[in-house]
Formats: C-alpha cells, structure tokens, sequence
C-alpha cells in the first residue's frame, strides 16, 4: 500500500480482518481497506514518527505511540 512519505514502523490488523492501520516516521496513522488496498483515512497528531498502533478489542478505536512520547487514542468512524 502507498501513501505514507516515509518507512512504516508498526501495522495493525482489525478484529474482523478487514481494516489494516499503519503507523509512520512521517509522523501520521493510516487506515486501510484490505480488500481494495484503499487508504481510507490519515490520522495527524503526533510530532515525531508512530512506532506503535493498535486496534482495540471492537475495532472502534485506535491507539498510537510516538517517539515524540505521548500515547493517542483516535476514534475510527469519521
């Protein structure tokens, strides 16, 4: 899948397996379809790369870790 501006350091799968979330150095979290390999949001909010991203249990939130040292929780429907 492209769409980050730089490497990709953590990948996550859905609970159902159809969602993947990516976490970059370029500072942002992606949400991807797995079937189509569309990217269906960007998540901004960090100040340094994501080096951790996780789903929770009913795939309706998000968490993300930074080198910048803070721990995000996104909500994944718009």
């Amino acid at each position: 899948f492209e769409g980050h501006e730089l490497g990709v350091n953590s990948v996550a799968f859905s609970p159902d397996g159809k969602l993947a979330l990516s976490g970059s150095k370029d500072n942002t979290l992606a949400l991807w379809d797995i079937a189509t390999g569309r990217r269906i949001r960007t998540f901004e909010g960090h100040e340094l790369g994501v080096n951790s991203v996780a789903f929770s249990p009913d795939g309706k939130l998000a968490l993300s870790g930074s080198w910048d040292t803070t721990a995000l929780v996104w909500q994944l429907a718009p």
